[in-house]
Parts: C-alpha cells; sequence; structure tokens
C-alpha cells in the first residue's frame, strides 16, 4: 500500500497552486495537504483551508489573517503572516514542497523548504533562474530531490529517465510561440495587455502569460534547464511548436531524440512531480495524434523576439547576472500591466539593465543569499529608474 504523502504547497492561490490541489483532491488516499501559503487572495484561500484542513497557513498581511480567520470559523488551522509566516509554511514538517510562487519571492522559502530537508516540487522557475548555483549547493548537501513541474522540464526530467546523462548532445525546449508568433514586428510593437494575455494554449497567470508574449519564459526556462540538467547554454536551444503538445525534447550523442507528448494541461506534469516516480490515473483527455493532424516546428526569429538571446548572455556574466535579469523583467512586467509603458519597453529595459550589470563587471560567484538580494536590489533600482517609476514601484 502506497503511503499517505504530506504536501505543502507554496503559491496556493495561484494557477500552479489551485491545480496542484485539484490533483491532491483527486487522491485523497494519496496526498493529504498539511500547509499553505498564499498572498491576499482570502477568498480563495478560505474555501481551500475548508476544504483540506491543513495544520497550518500563511497570507500576506495582518488583515488578511484578520479576515481569513473570521471566514473559518471553527477549523483548527493556524494562520500565520508576512515573509516569517511564508518561512514557517515552508519547513513544516511535510514529504514534499510544491513551490509555485511566482517571482523573486519564492527564493527564499524555497531554499528554506531544501535546507529543512524537504523534496521539492519547482514551478517557481525564478528560484533557479537568481540563484540556480546556490539552491543545487543545498540540494546536494541536504540529499533532497529537487522535481521540475514547469512543462518544458519535466518533459525533460521524464525523457532522461534511465538515460546516461554523459550521452545527451542538447537540450530542446519547446515555446508555443506565444500570442504574437505569427505577428509582424510593427504590430508587436503596439500590442496591449489584453492582446499580450491571449495565450493560444495554456492558462497561467498574467506575468507569465506576458513572458510567453515576449519569449522571455521561454529565456528564463534556458536558464533553468542549465542549472537543473547542468548543461552548458551552448547546449540547450529553443525551438516554436504551436501545437503545444511535443513538450521538450532531449537529442542523445547518437542522433537519437527522446521527446515527451501530451495534451497541455498543467496537471499533467505537477502529477509527475507528486508521485514520482510512480504515475497517477489522471481522468484528462488522451492525445489524439490523428485529430491534431499535425505537429509544426520553427525557429524563433530573434528581429521579432530579441528577449530570447538575454538569458544567454547573462549565463555568460557571472552567477549574479540572471538574477539581475530576473529583477528586471519583474519590473518591466508589472509596469506594462499596470499600463505604465508600452510592450517593446519590457525586453529594451532588460537589456539596458542586464548590459549596464555586464559593463560594471558586477558579476562573479553567488556565494549566499545576500548576493541574490543585493544583484535583485540593485537591478530593480536600475529598471525602475530607466522607466521613470517611483522607487517601489512596478515590483
Amino acid at each position: 500500500m502506497t503511503a499517505v504523502r504530506r504536501l505543502v504547497v507554496l503559491g496556493s492561490t495561484g494557477s500552479v497552486g489551485e491545480q496542484t490541489l485539484a490533483v491532491a483532491a483527486a487522491f485523497p488516499d494519496r496526498f493529504r495537504v498539511v500547509a499553505l501559503a498564499a498572498g491576499q487572495n482570502v477568498e480563495k484561500l478560505a474555501a481551500q483551508v475548508r476544504r483540506f484542513e491543513p495544520t497550518l497557513v500563511s497570507v500576506g498581511s495582518p488583515a488578511s489573517a484578520e479576515e481569513l480567520r473570521r471566514r473559518i470559523p471553527g477549523t483548527r488551522t493556524r494562520v500565520v503572516t508576512g515573509q516569517e509566516g511564508l518561512l514557517a509554511v515552508a519547513v513544516e514538517p511535510a514529504d514534499l514542497v510544491v513551490a509555485a510562487l511566482v517571482g523573486a519571492v519564492g527564493l527564499e522559502p524555497t531554499l528554506a523548504a531544501i535546507r529543512a530537508g524537504r523534496d521539492v516540487a519547482l514551478a517557481n522557475k525564478e528560484v533557479m533562474v537568481m540563484a540556480g548555483a546556490l539552491v543545487l549547493r543545498e540540494v546536494q548537501a541536504r540529499g533532497v530531490r529537487l522535481l521540475p513541474v514547469d512543462s518544458e522540464h519535466s518533459a525533460i526530467f521524464q525523457a532522461l529517465a534511465g538515460q546516461r546523462r554523459e550521452d545527451v548532445a542538447r537540450l530542446l525546449l519547446t515555446a508555443s510561440g506565444g500570442p504574437f508568433r505569427t505577428w509582424p514586428a510593427d504590430r508587436i510593437a503596439r500590442a496591449t495587455v489584453a492582446d499580450a494575455l491571449k495565450h493560444p494554449n495554456w492558462s497561467m497567470g498574467p506575468k507569465i502569460t506576458v513572458d510567453s508574449a515576449t519569449l522571455m519564459n521561454k529565456g528564463l526556462e534556458v536558464i533553468e534547464a542549465r542549472w537543473l540538467f547542468d548543461l552548458p547554454p551552448e547546449r540547450i536551444d529553443v525551438v516554436v511548436h504551436p501545437q503545444s503538445i511535443v513538450h521538450s525534447l532531449v537529442e542523445f550523442i547518437d542522433g537519437s531524440v527522446l521527446a515527451q507528448l501530451g495534451i497541455p494541461d498543467m496537471r499533467v506534469p505537477i502529477a509527475v512531480a507528486l508521485a514520482h516516480p510512480e504515475r497517477l490515473p489522471l481522468d484528462l483527455p488522451r492525445l489524439d495524434l490523428p485529430k491534431a493532424e499535425r505537429l509544426d516546428f520553427e525557429a524563433p526569429d530573434p528581429r521579432r523576439f530579441p528577449a530570447l538571446e538575454l538569458p544567454y548572455a547573462a549565463l555568460s556574466g557571472g552567477e549574479a547576472a540572471p538574477a539581475v535579469l530576473n529583477a528586471s523583467n519583474e519590473v518591466a512586467v508589472a509596469a506594462f500591466l499596470e499600463g505604465a509603458i508600452a510592450f517593446p519597453a519590457i525586453v529594451a529595459t532588460n537589456a539596458a539593465v542586464l548590459e549596464a550589470h555586464l559593463g560594471e563587471a558586477r558579476g562573479g560567484a553567488v556565494r549566499d543569499l545576500a548576493d541574490v538580494r543585493a544583484a535583485d536590489a540593485w537591478a530593480r533600482s536600475q529598471a525602475r529608474a530607466r522607466l521613470g517609476l517611483q522607487t517601489g514601484e512596478g515590483a
């Protein structure tokens, strides 16, 4: 009989968090949710608390905590707040911590979970982008597992099962191309927030959907793959695949290529991570290849999507450079979503901040979390200044 696996979900009210809980709910004999962390969405979190009865939950502020307590009378769930509360949830005794926060906020609690000896299912790609080398050192020191949840990295993880890493020639990350795949450059330059949020295949949060529109999302995945699979960036490529059926591929030194295929539904890679090394019998539509009719692949156009060049530059600029790129991108995307800047300004800002970082020779090894925080803060300040934002805006 399979033991019940205790789950902690960081970012439970976000897209991946909700889908993680949906998978857990479908298999109550396999999973028990023991702790949840969310931001300010008290209504959604209260429903999750009533459904799963976790022992501990965290919210962003004392006001949200008071509102949550009013919504869950009679429960034994303890409510904590702020960064201290988030870290408490991260180290709550569990078998697996699902890191599904969005952005830089996920780094510290993910590191805390690893240092507490917890296996981590990682959907928060910014953790590896900001501090991949540091995270891997902690993973190796603690002897825990880091299981990828992003569909592309999950696909590579699955394709590598039973394979020798020294036989890998390169990784191919697939990209849908986002909502602007067929748009000419002049039309992309005029894209609105509503345009950028119309992803053709995936249902995701606003930040990651905008990243998909610029292809920065794929660039961040290149950085994540470099650390997760210990390959140099020149052996990691991106190919546009608009159907989002082939989720990524691994090419081996003999010319063979292994791919993982499936419908575009995040519950599949989530379930792979939750149940590893087993599989769960998900009640989802099956891939119908005759109905799909065709699988198309094309090279990304660097003229229309210049963001894809930036992660390679960052990876050649020292361990802190990816954190700089990520921080600038978070500021710029937030400013775009608020209507403060035009779509092209996202990539232009990221390129300028990264160039300034590399020009000042601010690179080098990331020794600890303080180094990451310093790089992140510097980049946010630079991005805000270039965008004409006041301190604290656009983050």
